[in-house]
Parts: structure tokens; sequence; C-alpha cells
């Protein structure tokens, strides 16, 4: 089901779940995830709630576009040598960090994702997108950090953001650099997202 809002398309996805949600696709499309039965106007009666929230998401979708469009994607060969670079870099920020943190870790693995940085499996395997090897190592390293501390905390608790600020008091300022800087570094080994 669309619905016409805004001089945007909004399709409605209605699934057994509980709660409404919003995604911005693109600029020119969201989506909205809704129980089934939520009727037409208690979800039209969402979106016009939550349509500032729409409109700074949308405006920052075609701001990246703008940005990221004459970014030459990186070469088959310029991949392969990141890639080994990468090998070698980031299991050694993770071989520093893991004492410091106090945990263990099982292989470590570098991956060309396309929306994630890192994650950290309940084996404690470790896998890190290559994309990080375009960004300061301050970055890397807090990627790392928040990987590792997942072995104390699989989650994002307040002690699990405890655990990340001991190792990397100034944290915020990393995770802030990578939220608005990380998809230059994707659109770069990825091509256009």
């Amino acid at each position: 089901m669309y619905c016409y809002n805004y001089n945007m398309d909004v399709k409605i996805i209605k699934s057994k779940r509980k709660t409404v949600a919003i995604q911005v696709k693109n600029a020119d499309e969201v989506v909205v995830r809704a129980p089934i039965r939520m009727s037409n106007k208690a979800i039209q009666d969402f979106i016009d709630k939550n349509q500032n929230w729409i409109n700074k998401h949308v405006e920052r979708l075609k701001t990246r576009q703008e940005v990221t469009r004459d970014i030459r994607p990186m070469s088959e060969l310029e991949i392969k040598e990141l890639t080994a670079h990468a090998k070698k870099v980031i299991p050694e920020r993770v071989r520093h960090f893991a004492p410091l943190i106090g945990v263990d870790y099982g292989r470590v693995t570098i991956r060309n994702q396309k929306t994630k940085w890192g994650s950290c499996s309940e084996k404690g395997n470790l896998n890190f997108n290559l994309a990080l090897m375009r960004a300061p190592i301050e970055v890397l390293d807090y990627v790392v950090v928040h990987e590792l501390c997942h072995r104390k905390e699989m989650n994002h608790s307040p002690e699990f953001w405890k655990t990340v600020e001991n190792v990397l008091p100034n944290y915020k300022e990393q995770k802030k650099w990578l939220d608005e800087n990380g998809y230059i570094l994707m659109t770069e080994v990825n091509g256009k997202n």
C-alpha cells in the first residue's frame, strides 16, 4: 500500500509486528512498517507526527548523494591491496586492545561490507569492514574497541558504553566522525550505496 505524502512516496507494509517504524530508503521513498491491525488513519497520524524527522533524514540523504556523486570507487586491485594491508593492521589493533579490556577473542575477519563497520559473534569471532582502512587510525581503534567490548556486554547498555569509555575516553568524537563521514568511505570502497 502506498500513500502520497509531502512530495514523496510512503510505502506502508503491514505485518505481524507490535510497533510502527519508519525507514527512509532514499530521498524519494519512505517505508512505514506497521502492525496489521493498525488503522490507515493511525498510520497517517504517525507519519504526520514524525514529518520533521522524515524531512531531516531525506535532506541528509540528498546531501550524501550530492557529496558522493563524483567519488570514484576503488578498483579491484586497490581493494585487493587495501585488504592485504587491513589483514596486517586490524589484527594488530585487536591484539593491542584485547588485554586492555581484559577479553579474549576468536577469529578476526576482514570483509567488504556495505553497512556494518564491525561485529562480534557469541563465540568471540570479530568481523571488521575493509572501509575502516580509509578512516583515521583513531576511528579504526574505536571500532576495534567497540567490538572487543561486546565480549563483555553483547548489547549497547550503559555498562557497555562505560567499558568503551574506560579504554577510549574520547570515543564519542570517533563515533561522531564515523557517523558523519563513514558513508564517504563506504562509497569509496563499495561504489554507490
